[in-house]
């Protein structure tokens, strides 16, 4: 397939790279230049492009940031980021490069675990939190996603990382451009899976650790999971509406992928939250 048959990726906003604790990261800017922000963490095996759906509909009446966290999408990894909590510490750095005081975020997925250890450390950054199709604790995983967890380190070091999501890939593909698509499957081409799976690992020892301080967080929470999860089933997200103070749990009838396969239903539910809902909590 030429790249004119792919199609070129959507427009959602003005992509760029930039230099945050030594690494590149790549992020998309859209939306007005007023109010408390948004920012938006890309999920795994995926890349700030998965948010194609939603960045347009939060546009008129938000200021938007996506990004591709160290290791994920299109930014670049190092090993001392890829774990939860170090990963909330530069959450936590990349908002002051930024220059954001306060913020909203939307945070699906491995965000969910680094956002939560950022706003146990720095509650004053953050308005209101998006999470959900995160792992909460190791024996909660399932699938194939369980299998990563529990692999030892360098199990993907000798195969291409692109194969490595091919079947999550081709599903997909159902609902998604193919453009968007390829920019997925090269966000784990070669090392980069490998890298990323490093991550997951690191929920074995890093979750228990996280689950203490949940009664702590009492930042306005909305989460979002897909009823159908595979690799999250929703009892994770029972795990973490049962613990945050103040939040709102609501399952959609989805997989995985809520931000795509139940799409119309998990915008309005931002749009809703960021429109006001999040303060009746």
């Amino acid at each position: 397939m030429t790249q004119a048959e792919r199609g070129a990726l959507p427009d959602i906003g003005t992509v760029a790279t930039v230099e945050i604790d030594g690494l590149s990261v790549r992020y998309a800017r859209s939306g007005v230049s007023k109010g408390t922000p948004i920012l938006l963490t890309a999920p795994w095996p995926e890349s700030i492009y998965s948010f194609h759906r939603v960045l347009p509909r939060l546009a008129p009446e938000h200021s938007l940031i996506a990004v591709d966290l160290p290791g994920y999408g299109r930014s670049q990894s190092r090993p001392d980021v890829m774990a939860p909590e170090a990963m909330g510490d530069f959450v936590i750095t990349l908002l002051k490069h930024f220059g954001i005081s306060r913020t909203h975020v939307v945070a699906p997925d491995v965000g969910t675990l680094a956002v939560l250890f950022a706003a146990s450390k720095k509650p004053d950054l953050f308005e209101s939190l998006v999470l959900g199709s995160g792992v909460m604790r190791a024996d909660l995983a399932d699938g194939v996603l369980k299998d990563i967890i529990y692999s030892p380190t360098g199990t993907f070091s000798n195969i291409d990382g692109a194969e490595g999501v091919k079947e999550y890939l081709t599903h997909a593909a159902q609902l998604t451009p193919a453009a968007i698509i390829e920019d997925f499957r090269a966000a784990s081409a070669g090392r980069r899976f490998e890298e990323a799976s490093q991550y997951v690992r690191e929920y074995i020892p890093g979750l228990p650790k996280l689950e203490p301080m949940l009664p702590g967080i009492t930042t306005p929470a909305l989460i979002i999971a897909g009823k159908n999860d595979p690799i999250v089933p929703p009892a994770n997200g029972q795990f973490l509406a049962d613990r945050l103070p103040h939040n709102r749990f609501v399952l959609l009838d989805a997989e995985h992928r809520v931000w795509e396969e139940a799409a119309s239903e998990y915008i309005e539910a931002l749009v809703s939250w960021f429109g006001g809902g999040y303060r009746s909590l």
